[in-house]
């Protein structure tokens, strides 16, 4: 387990764990052993609990027609109970999501009460091709979803982004437009994009909107099909890393202090010092 300083909670304070959770072939273990280390993470004082991507299932193309399943289903039934039991926050990193003839990778949120307060499905999917390391095409099998999803909580607002959403700041830049605080990316990155990308892209995020940012990875299995780089990290408006862990399975905590975002943004204010004259990023989902 990896901690930073720990404070005590208040309103403008609040404890999150991120689960980098090493998931196996079986379904039903892996919601088992999820559903665990959500109480760990309670027990340890987290209110807020984020899953990684395709934390019920392995990740890769192959697997998503045989391991999805309908939204309420049996992992989103697993996690709306835990929510209810620990009386948490919990994030369902993802789930390859079954809705009619489409599979869609998409997380859920669910509140202290067990309530389902927002589901949100990957909007850019993982295409790539770098020649002779890694070639992966999620749009093979998987349906881009099409809304941008935030959630309020007592302390602030947050904005879901899932793995390759990352890479795009102007999804970020749209998500502090509309308030949120924090942005949270369940993902996987690989062995080759891990290692050169995963931490620059979460601190690029966090420096780019002065917000914090935590990003849940699986952990590594160096057997798997497709390997993680695992490195579950959470990173503040300073662009500073609070905590980060390896590439094993554990939990990794941090106390946020919501009141940095306004301190941060009163230091350097560039939110004020946009050129609307010359540039602008419209947010087009909004009717």
């Amino acid at each position: 387990l990896y901690f930073q300083k720990m404070t005590a909670p208040s309103a403008n304070k609040f404890r999150i764990a991120l689960i980098q959770l090493l998931v196996g072939a079986n379904k039903s273990v892996n919601l088992s052993r999820a559903a665990d280390f959500i109480r760990e993470a309670a027990s340890k004082g987290a209110q807020v609990i984020v899953l990684p991507e395709c934390f019920n299932s392995p990740y890769g193309a192959s697997y998503f027609p045989e391991y999805c399943e309908t939204i309420p289903g049996e992992s989103t039934e697993c996690l709306r109970q835990v929510a209810k039991e620990t009386k948490t926050y919990v994030i369902g990193g993802s789930i390859p999501e079954k809705n009619g003839d489409k599979i869609y990778n998409t997380s859920t949120v669910f509140n202290p009460s067990g309530e389902l307060i927002a589901k949100y499905s990957k909007l850019h999917l993982f295409d790539i091709d770098v020649p002779g390391r890694i070639r992966f095409q999620e749009s093979e099998i998987l349906t881009q979803g099409k809304d941008l999803v935030t959630f309020d909580t007592e302390w602030c607002k947050f904005g879901l982004g899932i793995c390759y959403d990352l890479r795009f700041p102007e999804l970020a830049a749209l998500y502090a437009k509309r308030g949120c605080k924090m942005l949270l990316y369940p993902g996987a990155f690989n062995m080759t994009t891990g290692p050169a990308h995963w931490e620059l892209l979460i601190r690029s995020r966090a420096l780019d909107q002065q917000v914090y940012v935590a990003a849940a990875s699986v952990a590594r299995d160096e057997k798997a099909t497709y390997v993680a780089w695992g490195n579950s990290t959470v990173v503040n408006p300073w662009g500073t890393v609070l905590t980060r862990a390896d590439d094993k399975e554990t939990i990794i905590y941090s106390d946020i202090d919501v009141d940095k975002v306004q301190e941060v943004r009163q230091q350097i204010p560039t939110s004020q010092q946009k050129r609307p004259d010359l540039y602008q990023i419209t947010d087009l989902s909004i009717k």
